[in-house]
């Protein structure tokens, strides 16, 4: 009885030890998706379209910085010592300071008129159905068909009638209205691909048809107003017949037509006249910079869909 008694303690003692866990096989490292071909050759491409079209600009900046001397004797010569004589010889003598100044009222002005008034118009297209709203659509977007500039002559009477001849406001107003059409048939597609439920929710939370249109509509289209503001921006900041047809006042002249006016004047002075065109640039290069991420979302919007 002992012996059993004693047994079984030894028993009860020992405890069984599990079977180690057998080890892990490791896990297959996922396989790299190669690119196809033909992305990588079209990336390479793109590359070195970028690399080439970069050239002229770096070059254009670095010569500004340099003397007109120096430019004849080593053209391609590093912009050591910096010089911003050429700068201040665009800005004051060469009357850039006038020209960025009217280029940038008239710009901004157009733009602003034509987006705001586009917007509007945009929403109420996209919103009612019925036969004398589709009819307007049509009609604006018709003016797409129409190049602007072939109707100069009869732009140039209507503003000589009016008095806005050699006038900032009245190449504002014939800019602003150029770019409606297009704005229009932007935005009209944007607003449309929003859910008429957000419009219903908020009659319900009480809020008026502004209130609507301005704090939910306009800021769910910003990635396309963002890209209408830049593709209205560049050519009317770089148009050059209507500023040279409409205006008569070197005071009023746009960067374009200052800028032909200026290498007239400045034809052998290199140095000046790249820091002319760096001025004339700038602004295009800022604008892309700060817009580029709602260029791409109003571009690429409803690709996933």
């Amino acid at each position: 009885m002992t012996t059993t008694a004693l047994s079984g303690q030894e028993e009860s003692a020992t405890t069984v030890q599990p079977d180690p866990a057998p080890p892990r096989s490791p896990r297959p490292a996922r396989r790299r998706r190669q690119r196809p071909i033909g992305g990588r050759v079209g990336s390479t491409a793109l590359w070195i379209y970028a690399i080439v079209a970069l050239i002229p600009l770096l070059l254009m900046v670095a010569n500004s910085f340099r003397t007109t001397s120096s430019l004849y004797s080593d053209p391609l010569g590093a912009p050591w010592p910096i010089k911003l004589d050429s700068y201040r010889k665009a800005w004051t003598e060469g009357h850039f300071g006038e020209y960025f100044t009217n280029s940038l009222l008239v710009t901004v002005g157009a733009v602003a008129l034509s987006t705001t008034v586009s917007t509007m118009a945009a929403y109420a297209l996209a919103r009612c159905r019925s036969r004398i709203f589709t009819l307007l659509e049509s009609v604006f977007i018709s003016g797409l068909m129409l190049p602007i500039h072939l109707a100069i002559l009869p732009i140039f009477y209507l503003l000589d009638g009016m008095g806005l001849v050699d006038s900032r406001l009245g190449l504002m107003l014939v800019y602003a209205a150029s770019g409606v059409p297009f704005s229009i048939f932007v935005l009209t597609t944007f607003f449309r691909q929003l859910p008429p439920e957000l419009e219903e929710a908020a009659r319900i939370d009480g809020a008026s048809s502004w209130q609507m249109f301005i704090r939910i509509m306009v800021p769910m289209v910003r990635p396309a107003v963002a890209t209408v503001v830049v593709f209205r921006f560049v050519p009317i900041w770089n148009d050059f017949l209507f500023p040279l047809v409409l205006l008569r006042s070197r005071e009023k002249y746009t960067v374009p037509v200052g800028l032909t006016t200026f290498f007239g004047e400045y034809a052998t002075d290199w140095s000046s006249l790249f820091a002319g065109l760096v001025i004339a640039t700038v602004p295009l290069i800022i604008l892309f910079l700060v817009a580029t991420k709602q260029i791409v979302a109003g571009l690429t919007a409803g690709m996933s869909k």
